[in-house]
């Protein structure tokens, strides 16, 4: 809650207060105890924030109850004090006047208006509970943020050298070999390297951008595979522009590269948006020799990602057989949700 609307709170308080002990008693009553009225008031107004602004945030604690008792009698005095030295002392002075007999003991005084000034105080301490909870909440929602983001970049700086340790594995291959093959493969990394330190410091880019690394990847993997035909890819995009966050779709290709059987297969995927829905569809055959499990850091990398940032907005289901491997990931990027 913002402070003006906590300051307009404060507002509406005061206004019920003054109507109730003030101007509906002179009205009840006529303007012989109005003073007096007066009186009650400006020591309630007076009590209220000092036990707001001093008491309650000073000596309050929940786990010691004498600590909370001592507030409590302390805004008590505070409203005694007040009220009596203009009561008792002022008024008889100046007006000739007393709301209490001349003889009246003080710890009578004291304990007769524990009542009257008890209503203010609990009011007092429930207001700044109140504000207390809210920034509680509010710095409790910053911190989840904060983590969050954290996360994020964390695993942000996962993707890119894992990213750039396959490249380069693929290019040592193609010079090692003394391909003609190699100068074009450092170019296309070149590119690709300067779309990811541009964009994966961003939250969220464009989706085209996204499918632009999808092109960009497989057509460096092509230059290495003897039947590049076999990769299939279809896209239908209707919205380019809608926002995603970068690599989340990269890795399931980088995954197939790295363990998936090219030498006289290929791999499908179908990308698309209808309804602003992103549906990415992925389907590569396995090596032979990969017994164990091809979900590696990327894979688990995404699954993280797609928790923090598309809660209940995202369906990923991975079918893993001996022979291929297959996403099937949709995801909800119409902002309006």
């Amino acid at each position: 809650m913002k402070i003006e609307k906590f300051f307009y709170l404060h507002i509406f308080f005061w206004v019920i207060y003054l109507i109730g002990s003030v101007i509906l008693p002179t009205i009840a009553y006529g303007f012989s105890a109005v003073i007096l009225d007066l009186t009650f008031f400006v020591a309630s107004f007076i009590c209220f924030y000092v036990n707001y602004f001093l008491v309650v945030p000073v000596f309050f604690h929940a786990d010691k109850i004498y600590r909370s008792i001592f507030a409590f009698f302390l805004s008590v005095s505070c409203f005694v004090m007040i009220r009596y030295c203009i009561e008792q002392w002022l008024f008889p002075i100046a007006f000739n006047i007393r709301n209490y007999p001349e003889d009246t003991n003080i710890f009578y005084y004291f304990f007769d208006n524990v009542f009257y000034s008890s209503t203010t105080i609990f009011i007092s301490t429930a207001f700044w509970f109140f504000k207390y909870f809210i920034n509680a909440e509010k710095e409790k929602s910053q911190l989840i943020e904060a983590k969050k983001n954290a996360d994020l970049q964390a695993l942000k700086t996962q993707i890119n050298p894992h990213f750039i340790f396959n490249s380069l594995n693929n290019i040592y291959a193609l010079v090692y070999q003394n391909s003609e093959k190699a100068l074009p493969a450092i170019e296309e990394l070149g590119r690709l390297l300067r779309y990811s330190t541009k964009d994966l410091e961003k939250d969220f880019i464009t989706l085209d951008k996204e499918i632009g690394y999808l092109d960009s990847l497989i057509s460096l993997e092509k230059l290495r595979i003897n039947n590049p035909e076999l990769l299939i890819v279809e896209k239908k995009i209707d919205h380019p522009k809608l926002s995603i966050s970068p690599m989340i779709l990269v890795p399931f290709v980088e995954n197939a590269f790295k363990h998936g059987d090219f030498r006289n297969k290929g791999f499908e995927m179908k990308i698309s948006d209808e309804n602003k829905m992103l549906q990415f569809y992925f389907l590569n055959f396995k090596k032979e020799r990969t017994k164990d499990t091809v979900s590696g850091i990327g894979i688990e990398n995404v699954r993280k990602r797609l928790e923090i940032l598309y809660p209940e907005k995202y369906q990923l289901n991975i079918v893993e057989t001996e022979t291929d491997f297959t996403v099937d990931l949709k995801i909800d990027l119409n902002e309006e949700n």
